[in-house]
């Protein structure tokens, strides 16, 4: 009689989840102090850096020969840079999905986020003491974010049952989704790399983390640059 065995099994999507990938947009351009970014619907909307677009062709390289039945971007042109190079190669046209855009930084906007980041400014060291993005006077509070991330995240999963989307976004809203599938503090999972991938599969009842700031694609030749968001 033949000895059982039982082997450790692969991870399965449960039926009728959505495997969301999360990637953020490339390297974006420089903000320089007096020159404020242009807002669209009052955010920052710079477009990719030249490594930014090595981080597009980089995450278009990884993906081509993925299954991806739907490829989606926010409102803000870096993510559709990003998504573009994947995009021509699946032949696949991107849909907008307001709701991924990235956090609102209210009086911090336009560029002045990243500088005052650079500065260790005294607001930016009590947002990340009390994980709140409210700390910077006008942007958006926690509570709204959450709201409306996910939202955006059940939109999608409603709209593709048991298929794989690549989500061209943020790194605050990235950050935000790690949360809330992990139960984790609010910024825990702030920092993914320009140009890296997460993932997440969403079901009805809980989202499941599959890996976040997946870089192995982006190789070298690349300066690094402290992570920011915008």
């Amino acid at each position: 009689m033949a000895e059982v065995a039982y082997r450790q099994s692969a991870f399965t999507p449960p039926a009728g989840s959505t495997d969301i990938l999360l990637v953020r947009h490339g390297e974006s351009a420089p903000a320089v102090p007096g020159k404020p970014f242009d807002l669209v619907d009052g955010q920052g909307d710079p477009e990719l850096a030249p490594n930014g677009r090595v981080h597009a062709e980089r995450v278009g390289d990884r993906l081509a020969d993925e299954r991806i039945d739907a490829l989606y971007v926010t409102n803000l042109r870096r993510t559709a840079e990003t998504a573009a190079p994947l995009a021509a190669r699946l032949g696949l046209t991107p849909r907008v999905e307001a709701g991924l855009r990235e956090v609102h930084l209210g009086e911090f906007e336009g560029g002045l986020f990243r500088q005052k980041v650079a500065q260790n400014d005294p607001v930016i060291q009590r947002m990340h003491a009390e994980g709140r993005w409210d700390v910077i006077p006008g942007a958006e509070p926690p509570e709204a974010l959450r709201e409306r991330v996910t939202a955006a995240v059940a939109r999608l999963a409603a709209a593709h049952p048991d298929q794989r989307v690549a989500v061209f976004t943020h790194g605050g809203v990235i950050g935000e989704v790690l949360s809330i599938a992990s139960g984790s503090l609010p910024m825990a999972f702030l920092g993914a790399s320009n140009g890296s991938i997460s993932q997440v599969v969403v079901t009805e009842k809980r989202w499941i983390v599959r890996c976040f700031n997946d870089t192995a694609h982006l190789g070298g030749g690349l300066e690094q640059q402290p992570a920011a968001l915008s």
